[in-house]
């Protein structure tokens, strides 16, 4: 299957990460090379992309889609919360602007093997790194009735986390869940028919706790906005796109503590902690995609982007 992904936001994250054409620049979350191709068009032969996937399939397709730019370019198969390990490795020390689109690949997503899908039968799997060992099989086969129920509730947001946690545990107890369709079945049961009448897949928030849990993807996701902030050069960019709330909570979080990391009191008239900021916004509220792209791109809808510029 050619690995094939819509970039979201792209033209509001070229504009954000305003590209200098000599610059130093890091995608974190390189998928199919969409975000660095535009990145790699703005760049001179001085320039130089980084990319980082822990996706293997995703760094072999990223590189053939990006052969034909002058650029200099790296691509490390590493999590993007290692940002400043893989720079340390290729030697750089700032980098000029930098690119997380925190969402699944639509190639993750639309390749049956994977088991990402709620649409698509395959085993449960959901490992954005194929060379890791813990899968989708056995959070759903191994993790508590009260675990199961938090991801649920905490990644997915879902009402009925109890009741379909309750589910997967009685049905387990005959045999095991194998594939995303056995998974669906019972997810189907345990939400009443009325409640799935209305609003998206009933699977679709439970399938995103689990991913979320599988890959930690908010587990490195506080230290990742940090370093990077971190390694940015003055004036460099980072751009941020998240799908969920807890996502963009943590960022949002984050960059404020940056641009406001006053500690003192709130009666006091002056700041005597002589803590200054060291990041500033680049717009007001975080970017949502235009009506078009919403038309265009579906899968777009829950996009945020974020970005701010070190001081």
């Amino acid at each position: 299957m050619e690995f094939k992904h819509k970039s979201v936001l792209f033209d509001e994250v070229m504009e954000g990460l305003s590209i200098k054409e000599n610059g130093i620049y890091v995608d974190g979350t390189l998928g199919g090379g969409g975000h660095s191709s535009g990145i790699c068009e703005r760049l001179s032969e001085d320039g130089m992309l980084i990319g980082i996937d822990r996706d293997k399939e995703a760094l072999k397709a990223a590189s053939k889609r990006l052969e034909g730019y002058g650029c200099r370019k790296a691509f490390v198969q590493s999590n993007y919360a290692d940002v400043k390990e893989v720079l340390s490795n290729l030697g750089i020390d700032r980098i000029d602007g930098a690119v997380l689109d925190l969402g699944v690949s639509s190639y993750q997503l639309d390749n049956p093997e994977r088991g990402f899908s709620y649409m698509h039968d395959a085993k449960l799997d959901m490992r954005m790194n194929q060379d890791d060992t813990f899968t989708a099989y056995d959070v759903v086969n191994t993790y508590s009735e009260k675990d199961l129920t938090d991801i649920f509730y905490r990644y997915g947001e879902e009402k009925w986390s109890a009741r379909v946690a309750k589910f997967i545990v009685e049905r387990r107890k005959e045999k095991p869940f194998e594939t995303t369709f056995e998974l669906v079945d019972v997810i189907k049961a345990a939400i009443p028919k009325e409640v799935r009448r209305d609003g998206p897949h009933p699977a679709k928030r439970i399938f995103q706790a689990i991913r979320i849990e599988v890959n930690n993807e908010l587990g490195g996701l506080e230290k990742a906005v940090e370093d990077f902030i971190e390694v940015l050069a003055p004036n460099g960019k980072l751009g941020i796109i998240t799908f969920h709330s807890l996502e963009d909570r943590t960022v949002k979080e984050i960059f404020q503590k940056h641009i406001n990391p006053c500690t003192c009191p709130k009666e006091f008239p002056v700041c005597v902690c002589g803590k200054v900021p060291d990041i500033k916004k680049k717009s007001g509220k975080p970017v949502v995609p235009t009506e078009k792209e919403l038309m265009e791109n579906p899968r777009s809808r829950s996009a945020k982007l974020r970005v701010a510029e070190k001081i």
